[in-house]
């Protein structure tokens, strides 16, 4: 079982790596954030439970650090209020919490990255909508059929794979890549 599993998320990483098309989309858009925070724009990211947590986990890389001290990026997940996201949830619906705070938050410009393994959460779509509406760059982080969301975003990294926990793993993959050409483009080492 352990190999196995090993094994599958190699596998994964092997087809990505194949994908000449999936690697020009990630520098396509790890070059799309570089220009969106020279001119001082923002990230924001969505997702739900384990895409939530990567979310979570790839703003924190750019508001933090990745490799090395330096200024920190525009980045914020847009779960991590639990009073605002259990009261849009109640007065509205589960599927307006993203919605909401991109029309609040969101800005020409800015960027949308939207993780969902099948590609096909309402809440991830309706943010994606409105973001498009608000002119703001959108990212997909999928699995391989890209699910609704392949037609509506900007730029579409949909994993091969249709394995939740093989998909999920190749998503903190590719955001760590961008993560580093981003600060290494914007900082470099000093």
């Amino acid at each position: 079982m352990i190999e196995k599993a090993i094994k599958h998320s190699v596998d994964v990483k092997r087809k990505i790596l194949k994908s000449k098309t999936l690697l020009k989309i990630l520098r396509d858009v790890a070059d799309e954030m570089v220009g969106l925070f020279e001119r001082d724009g923002k990230v924001l990211f969505c997702g739900n439970g384990g895409s939530a947590a990567d979310a979570q986990h790839l703003a924190a890389e750019l508001s933090g650090k990745f490799y090395f001290d330096r200024p920190p990026l525009f980045a914020e997940a847009l779960h991590v209020n639990t009073s605002y996201i259990t009261a849009v949830a109640n007065d509205y619906s589960y599927d307006e919490i993203f919605a909401r705070l991109v029309k609040a938050k969101g800005r020409k410009g800015d960027m949308l990255f939207a993780l969902s393994t099948s590609g096909n959460s309402e809440n991830i779509l309706k943010a994606i909508q409105v973001a498009n509406d608000h002119g703001m760059i959108t990212v997909g982080l999928t699995g391989e059929k890209g699910g609704k969301m392949k037609t509506e975003c900007n730029y579409l990294l949909n994993v091969p794979s249709t394995d939740t926990p093989r998909i999920q793993e190749a998503h903190i993959m590719l955001g760590h890549i961008i993560c580093e050409i981003v600060e290494a483009e914007l900082f470099g080492r000093k």
